[in-house]
C-alpha cells in the first residue's frame, strides 16, 4: 500500500468574519454570533428547505454538479463486481485474508456501498460485520478484541460497516468513553493495524465524507420513508447540531492514524452512484489478483478519491460547512 504523507498541522482554524461599521460615528458592531449546524432544520418537517434541496449535492465542496447517469452508474457496476469476483476467487486460492473498513458520518452510505460490494459474491468468503452496542462483558475486554473475533480466516474477506473507530469518533462526540481512553485509542490503534499488517492482512481503511446539506436531505428522506426509517437512532436526530464536534473528531482521527502500514482513503460520497464505483474500483486497484480488466480498475476518479493528507490539506471537514 502506498505510504501516506499525512502531517500533523494542528487543527484547521477560520478567521472570523468581521464586519464594518455603517457610519465613522458608528459605535462597534458586537460579532455575529456563528450559525451552528442544523439551525432551521427539523428532520420531521413535511417538506425539505429549499435551501437544503439546492445545494445538497455540491455540499462540502462536491466537486460535480449533478449525479452520475443511471445507466452508466448500472453498466460500470456491473463490470466492476464481474472484477470482484476475480478478485475472490484470488483470495480463496491463495489463502489471502482482507478487511475493509467502512467508516463516515451517518447517512454517509456506507451500507449501501457495502452491499453493491458484496452483492453478487459467496456470502461464505465475502462476510459483513456491523456490530451494535458492546456488552457488559464486551466493556470488560481489551478494546479491540470484539472486533478481532470477526478478522477473516484465509481464503476469505471481511467487511467492516463501522469499526474500532467508534471510539475516535461516535463514542467521543457523545462522551460513551472518556477522554482518557479516546487519547489512548488514537495512541494504540496504528500499533494495533501495523501488527495486521505484519501478519499478512490486507487492510484497506476508508473514510466517507459528505456535506452537511446532503447529510439534512438523506436523513430527513428516511424519516419520510416508512421502509426506511427504522435506520435511525435517536443519535441520527444529533447528527447534524453535533456537526462541529464529529469535524474535530474526524479530522483529529484521520491526521493521527493515518500510516504507512494502514493509510487511510477518503471518499467523497454525496454521490452514491459514483461513490459505490470508486470504492469498489481501489478495493480492486488494491489486490493483486490476475486477469485483471486494467484499464477498468485503474481508471480511479481522483475527484472521489484521495489520501487522508490530501483530504486535510484541503481543509478537511472543516471545508464541508458550508452555511452562513
Amino acid at each position: 500500500m502506498a505510504k501516506s504523507n499525512a502531517k500533523d498541522n494542528g487543527p484547521v482554524t477560520r478567521k472570523p468574519a468581521t464586519r464594518k461599521p455603517a457610519a465613522k460615528t458608528a459605535k462597534k458592531a458586537r460579532a455575529k454570533p456563528r450559525r451552528r449546524a442544523g439551525d432551521g432544520f427539523d428532520i420531521r418537517a413535511s417538506q425539505l428547505p429549499d435551501w437544503v434541496a439546492d445545494s445538497a449535492l455540491q455540499s462540502g465542496g462536491y466537486p460535480y454538479e449533478s449525479r452520475l447517469k443511471r445507466k452508466e452508474y448500472e453498466q460500470e457496476l456491473r463490470q466492476l463486481q464481474i472484477e470482484l469476483l476475480k478478485a475472490l476467487d484470488w483470495i480463496k486460492k491463495n489463502g489471502e485474508r482482507v478487511v475493509v473498513l467502512f467508516e463516515g458520518r451517518d447517512s454517509a452510505g456506507k451500507g449501501g456501498t457495502i452491499k453493491r460490494v458484496r452483492e453478487h459474491l459467496n456470502p461464505r468468503s465475502a462476510k459483513v460485520v456491523a456490530l451494535g452496542k458492546p456488552t457488559e462483558q464486551e466493556r470488560a475486554q481489551w478494546y479491540f478484541q470484539r472486533y478481532v473475533a470477526h478478522f477473516p480466516p484465509r481464503g476469505e474477506m471481511t467487511l467492516f460497516d463501522r469499526s474500532w473507530y467508534n471510539r475516535a469518533g461516535v463514542e467521543k462526540v457523545f462522551g460513551f468513553c472518556t477522554q482518557q481512553e479516546a487519547g489512548a485509542f488514537i495512541a494504540e490503534a496504528p500499533g494495533f493495524e501495523a501488527i495486521l499488517a505484519r501478519d499478512g492482512k490486507f487492510l484497506i481503511k476508508f473514510f466517507l465524507t459528505i456535506g452537511p446539506e446532503m447529510q439534512m436531505k438523506r436523513l430527513h428522506a428516511r424519516w419520510h420513508d416508512p421502509l426506511a426509517r427504522w435506520k435511525l437512532s435517536d443519535l441520527d436526530f444529533k447528527a447534524i447540531e453535533n456537526w462541529e464536534e464529529y469535524s474535530a473528531a474526524y479530522e483529529h482521527m484521520l491526521r493521527h492514524t493515518d500510516t504507512a502500514a494502514a493509510p487511510w482513503t477518503v471518499l467523497r460520497a454525496n454521490d452514491k452512484r459514483r461513490l459505490r464505483l470508486e470504492a469498489i474500483r481501489y478495493i480492486l486497484k488494491m489486490l493483486p489478483y490476475g486477469g485483471r480488466d486494467a484499464r477498468l480498475v485503474a481508471n480511479i476518479d481522483n475527484g472521489i478519491v484521495m489520501p487522508a493528507a490530501t483530504f486535510l490539506n484541503l481543509g478537511g471537514e472543516e471545508n464541508n460547512i458550508s452555511w452562513g
